[in-house]
């Protein structure tokens, strides 16, 4: 009798502690996106982060023969509108040390998609939870373009992400690769869970630049431009138009697979520990063909959303705070600070482009924002 007395109760404090544990990643979750809300969407009309960016359309095309399981959305040989922004994640200058991002709508809609997909550069990142997020976010503490020292000093691995992640000298947005870094589901046609991550590089096989060699903690922390760059502010976004006009800009999307078990180890999805690729290959799935860029406004206005997917290939539940996949999580519930800085551009009109002759080094564009 005591022994089923204590199994029960065990049950029960399970129970609460599950439902305690989500709680927690809840209001985390919301008070974030209410605060970046109120705050950066409302105040300054701004996202939390990518700000300075360039969006273009154009198509995305499904590879006409697959290698990956049959799949009710990515259908061979289907093609669907699109469209594509590139960004830096924190400065407001092209030529400074940053993180890049890519992020694509299967749609030519401003809001509206079946699919949207949110890459940044390198295959790892500088946070693998909700918890470790917000302690990035408390301790970047950016100062005349330097920043994160002491992130860095207290977080190894955020140092690390950093290294593989930041890129200085960068010679297009086209030329970089990008890669979702946190797993999805991949349900397909034949019933059987599977977990994707994404990847995007350019189709032409283009080297990728900006990467570093041996940087040390100064070189990631300084995002500062160097003392002798003579490129414009803007000069990332010009060359984009400029390629975009004369030649298109066109991406290779592809799709890294493994099968789900019942016994999953946590660290699978720990968006710091890639996959291995001898294991778990990429395979193509779509190209993507840019023709046109968009105006400055309808490039503030383009906004993605992990809700933006179906759900046999949608986000993988999160526990707890401390669960890898409650990164994407959060993710997903900053839905209140999307839609507020779109009433900010209503209420308060779109913010000036950013200025080529504004102060280098920025985190903001103009004193006018």
């Amino acid at each position: 009798m005591s022994k089923k007395k204590f199994s029960f109760g065990g049950i029960i404090l399970n129970w609460f502690g599950a439902r305690l544990d989500h709680f927690v990643l809840w209001m985390s979750a919301t008070t974030f996106a209410w605060a970046i809300a109120i705050f950066i969407s409302l105040k300054k009309r701004m996202r939390m982060s990518h700000n300075n960016g360039i969006a273009g359309t154009g198509k995305v095309r499904i590879v006409d023969h697959p290698q990956f399981p049959p799949h009710d959305f990515f259908q061979a040989g289907k093609e669907f509108p699109a469209r594509i922004r590139h960004a830096m994640v924190s400065f407001m200058d092209d030529a400074m040390n940053d993180v890049f991002g890519c992020s694509i709508k299967f749609s030519d809609n401003h809001w509206d998609s079946p699919f949207d997909l949110e890459c940044n550069s390198g295959q790892i990142s500088l946070f693998w939870s909700a918890v470790s997020f917000l302690k990035f976010a408390s301790l970047r503490k950016v100062q005349w373009g330097v920043q994160y020292q002491e992130l860095y000093r207290k977080y190894p691995m955020c140092y690390k992400g950093a290294v593989i992640t930041l890129r200085r000298d960068v010679s297009s947005y086209e030329n970089i690769h990008y890669y979702s870094k946190t797993p999805f589901y991949f349900i397909g046609k034949d019933g059987i869970t599977r977990y994707a991550k994404y990847k995007v590089t350019p189709y032409s096989g283009e080297p990728e630049t900006g990467l570093y060699g041996d940087p040390s903690e100064w070189d990631i922390a300084n995002a500062r431009i160097l003392p002798h760059e003579t490129r414009g502010r803007n000069f990332l976004k010009d060359e984009y138009a400029e390629r975009v006009k004369t030649q298109g800009a066109k991406y290779l999307m592809q799709i890294q697979l493994r099968t789900a078990s019942d016994d999953e180890p946590a660290e699978v999805f720990n968006n710091m520990l890639p996959w291995d690729e001898a294991v778990y290959p990429w395979q193509d799935l779509a190209v993507v063909a840019i023709d046109a860029t968009l105006d400055w406004n309808e490039s503030l206005r383009t906004t993605f959303s992990l809700n933006n997917m179906p759900k046999s290939l949608g986000r993988i539940p999160a526990k707890s705070i401390y669960d890898y996949n409650s990164v994407n999580y959060m993710r997903a519930h900053s839905e209140i600070a999307r839609k507020a800085r779109l009433w900010s551009y209503k209420i308060k009109g779109f913010p000036p482009p950013i200025p080529d002759d504004d102060d280098r080094n920025g985190t903001e564009w103009s004193k006018k924002v």
